[in-house]
């Protein structure tokens, strides 16, 4: 079932081409500059934060990009990558970055999207969480729990010295 707040809105999930990278490079910025807050990104003497993987997604073909738009305006971006960052296994779909624009947060936008990008990439997904952003677990508790029709749980585990909260999942066909 829909959430009741999207019903009305057309939300649109676009592949972004090599055109957008400036767009998903300014997106990035306040996407870290959010999670600034549990990470300890360091701001550069630009006054910007980067992202120095943004071009691998053009250049390599286990990267996918794409915009996010609700009634025809940016509303933020998703980052996919196959390949898991945890075990390394080939055949992984991961979440790499997800960012929705605070204006859209809390109105189904998310949910709405993350259900969007598993249909279109069926297989075994990881979505991975730092330990210290709770809200976001709670989000990614909700979204796969609805996705899947099962109650989802996380595995605290540590990846390059950092601990993140693992959620595993199946995406196929029929979700």
């Amino acid at each position: 079932m829909e959430e009741p707040e999207t019903s009305l809105m057309q939300i649109n999930v676009l592949p972004a081409t090599s055109e957008h990278e400036p767009v998903l490079s300014n997106l990035l910025e306040l996407y870290a500059h959010d999670f600034s807050e549990f990470s300890d990104l360091k701001i550069g003497a630009d006054g910007r934060f980067g992202y120095d993987p943004l071009p691998l997604y053009w250049r390599e073909p286990d990267r996918f990009p794409f915009l996010v738009t609700a009634n025809g305006g940016l509303a933020g971006f998703v980052l996919v990558q196959q390949g898991s960052q945890v075990t390394g296994a080939g055949q992984v779909w991961d979440m790499a970055e997800f960012f929705v624009l605070r204006g859209y947060r809390r109105h189904g936008v998310g949910l709405r999207v993350t259900h969007d990008v598993w249909k279109m990439f069926p297989g075994h997904w990881e979505v991975r969480v730092t330990d210290k952003n709770l809200v976001a677990q709670e989000f990614w508790k909700h979204a796969i729990s609805r996705f899947t029709g099962v109650h989802a749980e996380s595995i605290l585990t540590e990846v390059a010295a950092k601990r993140w909260h693992v959620f595993s999942f199946f995406s196929n066909s029929h979700n």
